[in-house]
């Protein structure tokens, strides 16, 4: 077997006394049993967090799990089982429970060898952030809470938390194949809450990635965030209820392509079009957008919260269009859903933990820069909303229908930026959106890292990006009497 990673498969191997020739026949008597594929993955996840409130460092926790599953293939069903005890008794016995919920009777699905993609190395860190020590963290954590009253002394509230992971995985396949990855992780969150004595608003802010703890304390990343996020408490003390009624939104760079990942990205995931249960359903080669989007998934960005070397297949990760000048080109693919709708993986079967099956899921999905400039966009618009970031929300993926708050919009009046506004929704359908956008920027930004996906009770870190896009004809609920 190929060993693409020493570290990942030494520390499995060495430390719970498997062994390769014992592995490959538990994977081969689970693929021969009228299977068409299987494969094992091994996981070893430490984690830590700690958060602070009212200027107290009030919880710090400590975690590890550890934990393999086993998957077989027999057509379109899978067999899965897990179990957090590693050893060669509890592999052998999870094969055979996977088998037996796989078994079918005829019929076959040919399972495609994976992709050899180029070797990536998107996050050489040397010291993991669960390397360091604690005590760093509860100091920054510290100067975070001065740093976020020291802003306004509006401020009467600070809640902050960093988390920090390793992720040890190794993938074995049926096929012969062994893929070893180590995957570190940091976030940083902080929330102010400020009251003026007549209203209280808070403003959130944050970011991270597969760095280093120390990438949030170069160039002060670590008070920027706090800045950021006393800033959006103090601007919505200030904001007038928002305008309702159908008009020109302009979404601003950056977080706001959380909007175009959950209203059109889960749609584009292969899983809903093999079902036959998503608006782009049959769709390729077809126009979908506006000529001016042009949309990709790329799990290979070096450093970014949604990348990884290979994705929970052993597949390396890709640059994938997902939409070309408005035209659909693809989809995104785990290894089962391109087996059997003919196409080729995209290196997007991801998983939450051992614990769960692989499924088609994002990366860091983005529209590209267009050629307008901001300032262009915002003086093409009379009246209109400037939406800058957003809260919550709720999609359909079958209809492409969403509901999603504004945290942060302005109104935009005679082409300029006025006051901030509080209380808007912006209402449509996600393929519709698209083929409303009638200006791109090219200031494309991606979100700063802190991106959290969930699908069918699964969650996994994402990236999303956008450029300023000008969006016409968009409902907007508001609160405005």
């Amino acid at each position: 077997m190929a060993d693409e990673l020493a570290h990942p498969r030494a520390f499995f191997f060495d430390r719970f006394g498997l062994t390769e020739s014992a592995l490959e026949r538990i994977l081969g008597t689970a693929a021969a049993k009228r299977a068409d594929d299987a494969d094992i993955y091994f996981e070893f996840r430490t984690a830590e967090s700690v958060s602070l409130e009212e200027g107290i460092v009030k919880r710090a926790a400590k975690s590890i799990r550890q934990g393999v599953g086993v998957r077989v293939l027999a057509g379109e069903k899978t067999g899965y089982a897990h179990t957090d005890e590693i050893s060669l008794e509890r592999v052998e016995l999870a094969a055979r429970t996977a088998t037996s919920i796989a078994d079918k009777v005829g019929g076959s699905a040919s399972i495609p060898a994976i992709v050899q993609g180029e070797r990536h190395d998107l996050y050489p860190v040397v010291d993991t952030p669960v390397a360091t020590p604690l005590q760093e963290k509860v100091d920054l954590l510290s100067r975070i809470d001065v740093e976020a009253r020291r802003y306004d002394p509006r401020i009467i509230n600070v809640l902050a938390s960093i988390a920090s992971e390793e992720r040890l995985v190794l993938i074995m396949r049926a096929d012969g194949r062994v893929v070893g990855d180590v995957r570190p992780l940091v976030h940083a969150s902080i929330t102010c809450i400020a009251d003026d004595g007549s209203a209280r608003q808070s403003g959130t802010y944050g970011g991270g990635g597969r760095l280093p703890f120390s990438f949030l304390l170069d160039g002060d990343c670590a008070m920027g965030f706090v800045r950021e996020a006393a800033r959006q408490a103090i601007l919505s003390l200030e904001a007038t209820p928002a305008p309702a009624g159908t008009m020109t939104v302009v979404l601003g760079p950056g977080w706001p392509g959380i909007l175009l990942h959950e209203a059109i990205g889960h749609g584009l995931e292969s899983d809903f079009n093999r079902k036959r249960v998503s608006a782009f359903t049959d769709r390729l080669g077809t126009q979908v957008a506006s000529p001016l989007c042009t949309v990709v998934d790329d799990g290979t960005i070096p450093s970014r919260r949604g990348s990884l070397n290979v994705d929970d297949e052993g597949t390396p990760t890709s640059r994938t269009v997902l939409i070309e000048r408005g035209t659909l080109r693809g989809y995104l693919h785990d290894r089962l859903n391109a087996s059997l709708m003919k196409m080729a993986p995209t290196g997007n079967g991801r998983r939450q933990s051992f614990a769960h099956i692989p499924m088609p899921r994002m990366t860091n999905t983005f529209m590209l820069a267009g050629e307008s400039d901001p300032e262009d966009i915002m003086h093409s618009v009379d009246r209109g909303l400037y939406a800058v970031s957003f809260g919550g929300g709720q999609v359909d993926i079958t209809s492409g229908k969403f509901v999603f708050s504004a945290s942060e919009a302005y109104l935009i009046e005679g082409g300029r930026v006025t006051r901030p506004v509080k209380g808007a929704t912006l209402i449509g359908n996600g393929p519709d959106v698209l083929t409303r956008i009638s200006m791109v920027g090219n200031d494309l930004l991606l979100d700063p890292g802190i991106g959290t996906c969930g699908k069918d009770g699964q969650s996994v870190p994402v990236g999303v990006g956008l450029p300023t896009v000008r969006v016409d004809g968009l409902t907007v609920g508001g609160t405005e009497l």
